[in-house]
């Protein structure tokens, strides 16, 4: 049978799988461009094959839709095949489209040139390889990290190196099934307007994909290995940021099968600690995951906390630090006591946030450094708690933002690198510093271990610190719900939720009344007692924001930009006044009021979705 032939009736089973209820229209649609389009005539026959063996199910999950490239690049499960899935092609697009927009927007300036990074995922190596290729192909200097590196090096490296732009090849916190591209511009931080809408255009449309091979690419000097380099000079960056103190401290570190080992080891040993100890069931770097509950590296699951503990109990560890594949996020667990032996207590992104922002504002204030122009930086679903600690060391709070660390690292240029003091967001994402424009776990993990070698030579625990936070400034309480909507019937889920929260939002929660709705996708801010309407200042973005009557507790709602999933974030708060006199009440009564929230939301979204 001729390719023609072969083909045509390709197309004729196509059509019958539709009309089967086998293959979703759109599956179908996005199926024939890749059979017939040259520019897709490498994956024809593996596309023939699927037809031929009746995979409608696994041709409808890799077409379904186009998988977006969104401000922060490309992520989602590998398969060979498929508009809907991580492969050569949709990878090679990305790069393509990111390297023929910067290439134009320089108009031939200047030399280009381009950093590149990779974690420990499967064809995460092959990937960068074809990015380098593409890159170099398009006339870029390709500057490499070539071994498993951190996404903050990789931010770095595009800073130190005056880079024009950056790729980092991870999936961050998802599951060994997946992978992804991280596109970085000039300044070391994920693309903004207007660059993202300009490459986004480019990638969406990229017809032909060229490719300078890998290896004669490095034998001709195109790509250059910058490990080393990076390593090193990272490493001065990083400990800079760094205060002066107690370093008496015994830390138990886990990389979660990721590339964090390469960062926070090092930066540790630098910052004066001796006593760091790797957990070696998890220290295998690993696309798999094997030994973390789920295969799912992520700090905010706190059964990945379940083994170190042990382990922690039998060494006497003081801290328990994680960081997950990519090494930019990090997950704590400390004793409640300062007796390792008892039990111990994992910390939310919220707390790890308000810890640091309470450690790095009280060192900077110790060391005369700390001025009202001072600030620090969080997003709209990021814990109050972190604001009421600024205002109570006299500098402001940036707190309008859209979720994303690329908002925040905006910000830092906006405001003035020189003034920013912290900045934080709820997913376990923190930095301080100049260094880089992205969250960086080696840092973050540095300060945890800085304060807790201080309180530990106090005789305080890392839960008493916290503890005294919320006496002094109301107890706080947050949840996260994450609810899971697979596929094209969970995308169409997805909007008729959201959709519902905008213009049928619950009467009450918990017992509470709403008092107004803020939607920063539309701008409207909306009294719910008077039914009057406003126009919301502050961003732009798929986010609503359900204010209660009683002052601190609220649910912010928004479909995530990573994963087929809407997340659900549960603010509650007791009065300083009831926190001081009785922190106990506080929190049984908080307790108490977020199930209330969780039942009432999930309730919500099951009648609504």
């Amino acid at each position: 049978m001729s390719n023609v032939e072969q083909v045509q009736e390709s197309l004729d089973a196509i059509e019958s799988a539709v009309s089967a209820g086998n293959l979703s229209q759109t599956a179908a649609e996005n199926v024939t461009v890749w059979l017939t389009e040259d520019r897709y005539s490498e994956y024809r026959a593996a596309v023939v094959d699927h037809i031929q063996n009746q995979q409608w199910q696994a041709l409808d999950d890799a077409f379904w839709t186009i998988i977006p490239f969104g401000t922060g690049g490309r992520r989602g499960r590998m398969y060979p095949i498929g508009s809907n899935a991580i492969n050569d092609r949709t990878i090679g697009e990305s790069a393509q489209g990111l390297a023929d927009y910067v290439v134009d927007y320089y108009a031939g300036k200047k030399e280009l040139s381009c950093a590149i990074a990779y974690d420990t995922r499967h064809k995460s190596r092959h990937f960068t390889e074809l990015c380098a290729g593409i890159m170099v192909a398009a006339g870029f200097k390709v500057y490499l990290l070539d071994d498993y590196r951190a996404t903050p090096q990789l931010s770095f490296a595009v800073r130190e190196k005056q880079c024009d732009c950056g790729i980092m090849v991870t999936a961050s916190h998802n599951p060994p099934s997946d992978n992804a591209v991280k596109v970085y511009w000039s300044s070391g931080a994920q693309v903004l307007p207007p660059h993202d809408k300009g490459i986004i255009d480019r990638v969406m449309t990229c017809q032909e994909i060229r490719v300078t091979p890998f290896d004669q690419a490095v034998a001709e000097g195109k790509v250059e290995v910058v490990t080393d380099e990076i390593d090193a000079t990272f490493t001065d960056a990083a400990v800079a940021c760094g205060f002066p103190g107690p370093r008496d401290a015994k830390v138990l570190y886990s990389p979660l099968h990721g590339v964090g080992a390469a960062a926070v080891v090092p930066l540790l040993k630098r910052d004066g600690f001796t006593d760091v100890h790797v957990y070696q069931p998890h220290a295998t770097p690993s696309g798999d995951f094997p030994n973390v509950p789920g295969h799912v590296s992520n700090p905010e699951n706190q059964a990945v906390f379940d083994k170190p503990i042990e382990h922690g109990r039998e060494i006497d560890a003081d801290l328990i630090l994680v960081t997950d594949p990519d090494c930019d996020r990090i997950g704590c667990a400390a004793p409640i006591t300062l007796d390792a032996s008892g039990a111990w207590r994992t910390f939310n992104g919220n707390e790890i946030g308000a810890i640091l922002t309470q450690y790095v504002l009280s060192k900077r204030t110790e060391a005369g450094t700390l001025t009202a122009d001072n600030y620090i930086i969080k997003t709209l679903v990021t814990t109050e708690l972190t604001r009421r600690i600024a205002e109570s060391y006299g500098v402001r709070c940036v707190g309008d933002l859209l979720v994303g660390f690329k908002h925040i690292a905006e910000v830092i240029d906006r405001e003035g690198p020189d003034q920013f003091a912290f900045g934080t967001e709820e997913s376990h994402g923190y930095l301080i510093g100049q260094y880089c424009r992205d969250k960086d776990g080696a840092v973050a993990c540095m300060l945890m271990c800085e304060l807790a070698a201080e309180l530990k030579a106090k005789g305080v625990s890392m839960h008493d610190y916290l503890c005294e936070l919320h006496r002094k400034h109301g107890y706080h309480r947050e949840m996260l719900i994450n609810l899971f909507m697979e596929g094209s019937e969970g995308m169409a889920a997805m909007k008729r939720l959201m959709k519902a929260f905008r213009e049928s939002p619950p009467q009450q929660l918990a017992g509470i009344p709403l008092k107004q709705i803020r939607d920063y996708g539309n701008s409207k801010q909306t009294n719910l007692l008077s039914g009057d309407s406003q126009k919301l200042k502050g961003p732009v973005g798929d986010l609503i924001i359900m204010d209660l009557e009683e002052e601190g507790n609220y649910v912010a709602v928004r479909p995530s930009g990573t994963e087929p999933k809407i997340k659900l974030y549960v603010f509650t708060r007791a009065s300083t006044e009831e926190s001081a006199s009785d922190l106990d009440e506080a929190q049984s009564k908080l307790e108490s009021r977020l199930i209330a929230l969780e039942l009432d939301v999930r309730q919500y979204a099951k009648t609504n979705a």
